[in-house]
């Protein structure tokens, strides 16, 4: 292991959903430097051109954020505001922490036998990814140089800030695939649901592989009709999807929102039991996938 490297935690299935600070292994920030004495223009024009990004947090995890051990990477700023979001504090790019990007990817070199060795890599998650596509092309291109896996944990929302160039570099993507309906994707998002579509359509046509992601929430995202669409949207991109989650709601979050004091609207909504969750499975089984 790299020296001053710390141990890989074991990892596990269906805590691919969990808040960072209930995660195996968090680190905040800790360990990169903050540029808080940055003036405000500067600081702005570090962004537009990727050297500077907007940060929440970083941690090292295994078997969450794509294949093996990662360094997942929480960026700060998100233009959906999904009703069962377990980040809020991720929601607006000023509230997160400057730091550039050749403090993380020093970061990630420290990291590359452990990468090696578990055959992991990197995830750049948020928040929004794509809300700092100059930052984020420039840690997936570093991470490339230096032979790490990439991977994007994004909503496809903001699909077109994603240059070719940007996704030459990207070898997976998690697809949050948040409803099927344009009505539910609306009432859970706040947002339209065709540049998700857009963005899988591209990822599709580049050949980059997709593991698609899909939140049960009972009485907003559970019923069959609405599955049935995301099921058929997420065969549209067959051809790279290697496999679907479907992961169930919690209630993690809420203090996050009390704390913020934000409007949390799922206060009585409780987790699926398993009977949804493997019916749920079982809808995005019968159009062939592998499911999670």
């Amino acid at each position: 292991m790299t020296e001053g490297a710390p141990p890989v935690p074991a990892g596990g299935r269906d805590q691919d959903f969990l808040a960072p600070a209930a995660r195996l292994r968090g680190a905040g920030i800790g360990g990169l430097e903050q540029l808080s004495d940055l003036e405000r223009s500067e600081r702005l024009r570090r962004m537009r051109e990727g050297t500077l990004g907007s940060i929440h947090s970083w941690e090292l995890v295994t078997a969450v954020d794509g294949p093996g051990t990662r360094m997942t990477v929480f960026f700060n700023g998100c233009p959906l505001r999904c009703l069962y979001c377990h980040n809020p504090d991720t929601f607006l790019m000023r509230d997160g922490e400057p730091v550039e990007s050749d403090e993380l990817l020093r970061r990630m070199r420290r990291y590359r036998r452990v990468f090696r060795a578990s055959r992991g890599g990197i995830t750049l998650s948020g928040g929004e990814v794509l809300m700092q596509p100059a930052f984020a092309a420039r840690l997936l291109s570093g991470a490339k140089e230096m032979g790490i896996h990439t991977c994007l944990d994004t909503s496809g929302y903001l699909g077109a800030n994603a240059s070719e160039e940007m996704l030459d570099d990207v070898d997976l993507v998690l697809l949050d695939v948040k409803s099927g309906d344009e009505q539910t994707y609306s009432r859970v998002t706040g947002r339209e649901l065709a540049p998700t579509i857009a963005f899988g359509d591209r990822l599709a046509a580049k050949g980059i592989e997709i593991w698609a992601r899909f939140v049960l929430v009972p009485g907003l995202t559970d019923d069959p009709a609405n599955v049935e669409r995301v099921a058929r949207l997420v065969e549209r991109w067959s051809s790279a999807v290697s496999r679907v989650e479907v992961l169930p709601f919690h209630q993690m979050g809420a203090d996050k929102w009390d704390a913020l004091g934000l409007d949390y609207r799922l206060r009585d909504t409780r987790p699926p039991e398993p009977e949804l969750v493997e019916h749920t499975r079982a809808i995005f089984r019968a159009h062939g996938m592998t499911v999670h």
